[in-house]
């Protein structure tokens, strides 16, 4: 088996019982560190690369992505989940093409979201959002890696939080073949009871973006995979942003103090 064969099998297994945390580094560095943490897997995140480049989340180019996708992937020790956003495509033909080049990477998830960026129409019509992600689920039989698809519908992201519209497109998408089902920002014991049910026996993921949710809550509510998104990331920003304002607004630098030994943390 290959080295992305076994960490495939290892990502399947996480599924199968319990809860386990899958953090979300924005390059190699935060991939390396996070694994010195015990984490069991990671997740890129499309917002965290994105700011690192300058530019808000959803302005990433494919090239740039698959990129990102195999410089983590081959980096980590870890099953990789890729934040694959839209699949950089409108239809199923070409989401099935740029899923295939994603598995490539080395990676052993991805996740296809149904949001379309336009603010008129947020959300790809149902039927053509299943559509998708069954294109996604042929094209990861067909690649022969096996590697985890989770499908992901962002109504409570872009401004429709339907509650039984989500539940209604997550479990089309279970029945189209997503392995993993995903609605992010969901925020209430409620919704991700009302989740875990109808897409049962399927995995859910659950977004902790804010502190809504623990660990053990989580898994006694039934949620096998917790993700944070960007939000490790924007947890760097500010604390960047507060000594840089604190340098450039009073010329004091107390926020130098207490810094972690970053290079004894990569063995130096």
């Amino acid at each position: 088996m290959s080295v992305q064969d076994d960490r495939v099998e290892a990502f399947h297994k996480l599924h199968a019982g319990g809860c386990f945390v899958m953090p979300n580094p924005w390059d190699v560095g935060t991939a390396l560190a996070l694994e010195q943490f015990g984490f069991q897997a990671l997740a890129t995140t499309s917002a965290g690369y994105a700011w690192s480049l300058g530019r808000a989340d959803n302005r990433l180019a494919l090239h740039e992505t698959l990129e990102h996708l195999r410089a983590v992937a081959s980096a980590a020790r870890l099953p990789v989940n890729a934040d694959f956003e839209g699949g950089f495509a409108d239809e199923p033909e070409q989401i099935a093409t740029n899923v295939e080049l994603a598995a490539a990477t080395g990676i052993a998830g991805l996740s296809i979201e149904d949001s379309t960026g336009d603010a008129a129409e947020p959300l790809y019509p149902f039927d053509l959002a299943v559509e998708r992600i069954r294109a996604a689920r042929r094209a990861i039989d067909e690649s022969g890696t096996g590697i985890v698809l989770t499908g992901r519908s962002e109504g409570f992201v872009v401004g429709r939080p339907d509650i039984d519209e989500t539940i209604r497109r997550l479990t089309a998408y279970a029945e189209a073949g997503a392995d993993c089902l995903y609605a992010p920002r969901i925020s209430t014991v409620d919704q991700i009871s009302a989740i875990v049910d109808a897409v049962s026996p399927k995995p859910v993921n659950v977004l902790a973006n804010a502190p809504f949710i623990t660990v053990p809550l989580a898994a006694s509510l039934g949620v096998r995979r917790i993700s944070v998104g960007g939000t490790l990331a924007r947890t760097a920003w500010a604390g960047f942003l507060r000594a840089a304002r604190e340098i450039a607004e009073e010329g004091t630098f107390s926020c130098f103090e207490s810094l972690p030994d970053v290079d004894a943390r990569f063995g130096h």
